[in-house]
């Protein structure tokens, strides 16, 4: 009997357990996003806020307040692994109160690869939108905003009083990060036999005075020659420097040589005397994004230093270009900053850290190499210093007089000085300022930094040499991708303006080592080896001047091979002047075309999300792939017909001879780089 009772009560407790066990598993539970780990959490700018706004403030929409959600920038993006046991998500968004007057956002939620549901346009003030939505059986959600206006960085959205109601394993947040194989170095090292890799044309104005330094690789020392020099001019024979002036318009055709005891090489230099600077796209470094205003006379000597002895300055890296903070500063209390801004007759002064322009322009001239300054037609520049407002003539005759070969003329506070924005007044200061230079006795590249304004590309080419085409690229990161990417998009939809002589700038190369805008501190750029490959292949096939801003005493030899692989350089500096063009940008990847001298071409197939047009591309839904993509494409979607010859630019080899089409696997945000020919 006891036997019976004491079975009967572990049966009853046994069958209790399991009663128990199996009416938790099926109770409904909760989870708020605002639990979740929103360090996984993507956003385009600043970090994900737990039950704030991004700025820090109570959230708040349409004048509503809630006390729990997340704040993010938009564009921002979650995914979620729910497993398939979550049941409801619910959720109150819309634009945060605070975000700028003219935002525009989207919100999304995709569950397993499709929409299921979407905000459409949220403008500042829209009252928030519900989201109920029944998610049973969806193993992975995921939460994007999307912005409507690239323009403005104030796009807040957030999801107040977000939540899933689940059962079983908790939703967890996922990296949402494919992880790629990368690429090392593919450049192959220089060989020490001499090789000159300057561009074949070189434009001077007539009379001017003629600063060039062969740029050749090889192994020192080398000795050079110039057969046909134009009489005017005369070559330094140890380091590869021509100068002198020409005084008869004309194309003067040289045969460069250079040779050192592995070998000889020759080739085919001409010198357009005439009305056009910048024939190719110009090269070299500029200050800004390594020390921003933090500039001085010792750190540009550096630069030119660096610049020779990292051999950049071999493959046709010229320029060492001073950005903003050399003047002295408007309303300064600071030492440097002390006395007049200019001197009785209006000559604008440099602050303390550079105490003698002349003889700093004549150290950069010694090595062969050009010097570039910075102002802007406004009273003030972009960080407050001297401008060349009512002081033009001056400025251009004292740049001149300086010696300096390239001036960016930043728009800045002009638009204070501007009475509209119509083309005439946007074409005012740039037209002046052009006239001036071209009149200096002095060849000076003249860089439009206007920011795209009234379609420049489309008369930039009247006034100056190069124009900015979109706003400051920095070291901006994107919608989730490199934010050169969409500058370079963007900088790509112009390929029919560009031409010899004039050029679209879509911003500097921003790789290796950048300044923090905090003096004598640098960080390492957040972009993947592929990612930099990319940046160098876009920048190179869309013909735009290619200027290093990073730290150029930092560079490591993977950086080297970035910015120094002669072949992919001489695709930037083709004398045909061609910009490549997009023939396709969708979810398959990205391909540019760019036509070259004698017949070639040039294609980079780039393995990058294409336009994202479908919300689902923003989320990464099989964690094991490592993101690689076979490309490929035809030979009449290149516009070319039978058979075809192609090279690998980055590793400099031969692939062999194909007919129909062409096929390479990309990785991911990588590049292969080709070039074709028949």
């Amino acid at each position: 009997m006891n036997f019976l009772i004491k079975n009967l009560f572990g049966f009853i407790v046994f069958t209790s357990f399991i009663l128990k066990s199996f009416s938790q598993s099926g109770s409904e539970k909760t989870v708020w996003l605002s639990d979740l780990d929103l360090t996984k959490m993507t956003c385009v700018m600043g970090v994900p806020k737990v039950n704030t706004a991004i700025t820090g403030s109570t959230l708040r929409i349409g004048g509503e307040e809630f006390e729990r959600g997340v704040g993010t920038h938009a564009y921002s993006r979650m995914l979620i692994q729910l497993n398939g046991t979550a049941k409801y998500f619910t959720a109150k968004v819309g634009l945060d109160d605070a975000a700028y007057i003219a935002a525009s956002i989207t919100f999304y939620v995709v569950g397993d690869k499709k929409i299921l549901w979407q905000s459409g346009s949220f403008k500042k003030g829209d009252k928030a939108k519900n989201i109920n939505i029944d998610i049973k059986g969806v193993k992975k959600i995921g939460l994007l905003v999307t912005v409507n206006r690239e323009d403005i960085s104030e796009n807040y959205a957030d999801w107040a009083e977000a939540k899933i109601i689940y059962s079983g394993i908790k939703p967890y947040a996922m990296d949402n990060m494919v992880k790629s194989e990368q690429f090392g170095i593919l450049t192959p090292a220089p060989s020490k036999k001499p090789q000159i890799n300057s561009p074949a044309v070189y434009g001077v104005h007539l009379g001017s005075p003629v600063l060039y330094r062969i740029p050749t690789t090889g192994l020192r020392p080398l000795t050079y020659k110039a057969i046909n020099l134009p009489q005017g001019l005369e070559l330094d024979k140890a380091k590869g420097i021509i100068t002198g002036k020409i005084n008869q318009t004309g194309n003067y055709k040289i045969l460069l040589a250079a040779k050192n005891k592995y070998g000889e090489v020759k080739k085919v230099f001409t010198i357009v005397v005439g009305e056009q600077l910048a024939l190719t796209p110009p090269m070299g470094w500029n200050s800004w994004y390594n020390y921003y205003n933090n500039v001085s006379d010792s750190v540009i000597r550096l630069a030119s230093d660096e610049l020779i002895r990292s051999g950049m300055a071999d493959y046709g890296y010229e320029y060492v270009n001073i950005d903003d903070g050399w003047m002295k500063k408007i309303d300064s209390q600071a030492p440097e900053d002390s006395n007049s801004l200019r001197d009785v007759k209006g000559k604008i002064l440099s602050n303390m850290f550079f105490p003698d322009m002349k003889a700093l322009v004549s150290y950069i001239h010694s090595k062969g190499l050009k010097a570039g300054i910075y102002s802007s037609p406004g009273p003030k520049t972009c960080a407050g210093y001297t401008g060349s407002y009512k002081y033009e003539l001056t400025d251009a005759r004292t740049f001149a007089e300086w010696g300096f070969d390239f001036l960016k003329y930043d728009w800045c506070s002009y638009g204070s000085i501007a009475k509209n924005n119509s083309l005439q007044e946007l074409k005012a200061p740039f037209e002046l300022m052009n006239i001036l230079l071209r009149n200096s006795g002095r060849d000076i590249v003249f860089n439009l930094c206007q920011y795209g304004m009234g379609d420049v590309w489309k008369w930039g080419a009247e006034v100056g040499h190069c124009w900015r085409t979109g706003p400051d690229l920095g070291t901006a990161t994107g919608s989730f991708i490199p934010g050169f990417y969409n500058q370079g998009i963007l900088n790509s939809s112009h390929w029919e303006y560009a031409k010899p002589g004039g050029w679209n700038d879509p911003d500097y190369i921003n790789i290796g080592w950048v300044g923090t805008n905090k003096k004598g501190s640098f960080r390492k750029i957040d972009l993947t080896p592929n990612e930099q490959y990319s940046y160098m292949s876009m920048w190179s096939m869309m013909a735009s001047p290619l200027f290093f801003s990073g730290n150029l005493s930092m560079l490591d030899s993977f950086s080297i091979n970035v910015l120094c692989n002669s072949e992919v350089i001489s695709v930037n500096q083709d004398v045909l002047g061609k910009q490549a063009r997009i023939i396709r940008n969708d979810s398959s990847g990205m391909i540019m075309v760019k036509q070259l001298a004698d017949d070639d071409l040039a294609v980079g197939l780039f393995n990058f999300p294409g336009s994202k047009t479908n919300p689902v591309d923003y989320f990464v839904w099989d964690e094991n792939s490592n993101g690689a993509k076979k490309i490929k494409f035809s030979a009449s979607d290149i516009g070319i017909k039978g058979k075809f010859r192609v090279r690998n630019l980055w590793t400099q080899k031969n692939c062999g001879e194909f007919e129909k089409y062409f096929e390479a696997e990309v990785p991911y945000h990588g590049v292969v780089l080709l070039k074709i020919s028949q």
